[in-house]
C-alpha cells in the first residue's frame, strides 16, 4: 500500500494546498490524473525558497524537490480519494529555481524521484520526466514540480473532472 511505503519513510501527507491562480489544481481524463505544478512546501506550510547553486545547496534543492513530490501525492490523494487508484507514475515535469551556470537539475529532480519510486514500488514509481532551469519561480520557490498519472480503472471515456479543491 502506497501509504503504508509513506508511513514507512515518515512521510505524513498535507492536506492540498489551495491553487496559487485562475486554473485547476488537477484534471482527470478518462485513465490520467494530471496535476498542476506542486512548489516546495515544507511539512510545517513553509516554501523552501531561493535559488539552488547561489543560496541554496544541492542537498536543500533534493529535499525542496522531496516536498514537490509529497505535494503532488497529497493532491492525488485529494484528487482521488484514495492512492490505491494509482496505477502508474507516468510523468515529471520539474523547474528549478537556478542561476544559467547551475548544471544540476537531474540531481536537483532526483529528490522527487526518488520518493515516488519509494512510495509507488520499482516498477509503479518508474517514470519519464524533464528537469530544466528557471530563473525564478512562484513564491520564489527552489523547486515546482507537476505530474501525470495512470489510473487503474477509467472515470468515464469522455469525461473530464477539474479539480476546484
Amino acid at each position: 500500500m502506497i501509504e503504508d511505503r509513506l508511513a514507512a519513510l515518515g512521510v505524513r501527507l498535507p492536506d492540498a494546498p489551495r491553487p496559487l491562480g485562475n486554473f485547476a489544481p488537477y484534471l482527470i481524463d478518462g485513465d490520467y490524473l494530471y496535476i498542476s505544478g506542486q512548489i516546495s512546501v515544507t511539512p510545517d506550510g513553509d516554501v523552501v525558497r531561493g535559488q539552488v547553486g547561489t543560496t541554496l545547496d544541492l542537498e536543500t534543492g533534493q529535499l525542496a524537490a522531496r516536498y514537490c513530490a509529497i505535494g503532488l501525492l497529497a493532491r492525488a490523494k485529494a484528487a482521488l480519494g484514495d492512492l490505491e487508484q494509482i496505477d502508474r507514475l507516468i510523468k515529471l515535469g520539474a523547474f528549478v529555481n537556478a542561476p544559467e551556470s547551475f548544471a544540476d537539475h537531474p540531481k536537483v529532480v532526483n529528490g522527487a524521484s526518488d520518493l515516488m519510486v519509494q512510495a509507488l514500488g520499482a516498477e509503479q514509481g518508474t517514470h519519464v520526466r524533464f528537469a530544466v532551469g528557471s530563473s525564478s519561480l512562484p513564491n520564489n520557490a527552489a523547486v515546482e514540480i507537476e505530474a501525470v498519472f495512470r489510473l487503474k480503472g477509467k472515470i468515464s471515456s469522455n469525461h473530464l473532472e477539474y479539480g476546484r479543491t
